[in-house]
C-alpha cells in the first residue's frame, strides 16, 4: 500500500516518514505545528513567511526547507507575508537522508527520457528510476498517473506515494498542464548513492520485498 493521505496512522509500517500535513495560510496568519516525530522537516511550497524552528528564526520563500535541530522544540509560522502553503513531514529517518524539495512535471515529448525501459503509456519527460533510499512524493496541485513498485496510481492533491528502496517509480501522465509536489528521500542504505539511479547506468536495482 504505497499510497496514503495525511494524518496519523496512515503510512505503511515500514515508512520512515510516519506522517505529513499540508497547510495553507492567508497573508498575515500564524500557526504552530504540533510535534509529530523524532525527525521533522518543514518545506515552503508556495508564498513566503517568517518561521521559527527551535531558537532559530528565518524568512522562508518558496522552496525553503527547515529541519528541527534537536528532538525538542517545534516549528512555528510567525507571520505570512503572502498566501503560503507549507508541507510538514515527520518520521524516524537518520542523518543519511537525502533531503526534500519541490518538483514540477508537465506534459511533453517523451522521446528523450533517460530512464529505464517501461511497458506503459507515457506522455512526460520524467525518468523511470530507483534509489538507494525510500522516497515520498506528496502531491500539491494538479493530477496525473504515477507508477510505483509496478502499480499504477491516479494521484491528486493530498496523495502521498511511498516508494521503497530499490523499487522503480515514474510520473507517466499529467492531466492538464502541470503536476506539482514535494519529495522527501529518507535514510540511504546499501551503496548509499544519491539521486536518480537507472539499471542501464548504475546496475540492477535490488528492491526490498518488505517495503511494499
Amino acid at each position: 500500500m504505497p499510497m496514503f493521505r495525511s494524518g496519523p496512522d496512515q503510512a505503511p509500517p515500514w515508512c520512515e516518514m510516519e506522517c505529513f500535513e499540508i497547510l495553507t495560510l492567508e497573508r498575515g496568519q500564524s500557526h504552530r505545528f504540533e510535534r509529530r516525530g523524532r525527525r521533522e522537516l518543514l518545506l515552503v511550497a508556495a508564498g513566503a513567511c517568517r518561521l521559527a524552528a527551535g531558537d532559530a528564526v528565518v524568512f522562508g520563500r518558496r522552496g525553503a526547507l527547515m529541519e528541527l535541530p534537536t528532538r525538542a522544540g517545534r516549528f512555528e509560522v510567525l507571520q505570512t507575508t503572502h498566501p503560503t502553503t507549507l508541507v510538514h513531514m515527520a518520521g524516524r529517518w537518520d542523518d543519511t537522508h537525502g533531503g526534500a524539495g519541490l518538483f514540477i512535471v508537465g506534459e511533453g515529448d517523451n522521446r528523450s527520457r533517460p530512464g529505464d525501459p517501461i511497458d506503459y503509456p507515457k506522455t512526460t519527460r520524467f525518468d523511470n528510476h530507483y534509489h538507494d533510499c525510500d522516497e515520498y512524493w506528496i502531491f500539491l496541485d494538479g493530477s496525473g498517473v504515477v507508477y510505483s513498485e509496478d502499480h499504477r496510481y491516479e494521484v491528486k492533491p493530498g496523495d502521498c506515494i511511498a516508494t521503497g528502496m530499490g523499487h522503480h517509480h515514474d510520473v507517466a501522465e499529467v492531466h492538464g498542464t502541470v503536476l506539482t509536489g514535494a519529495w522527501l528521500e529518507t535514510s540511504h542504505r546499501g551503496r548509499q548513492r544519491r539521486g536518480h539511479l537507472w539499471e542501464h547506468t548504475h546496475g540492477p536495482a535490488q528492491p526490498g520485498p518488505q517495503r511494499v
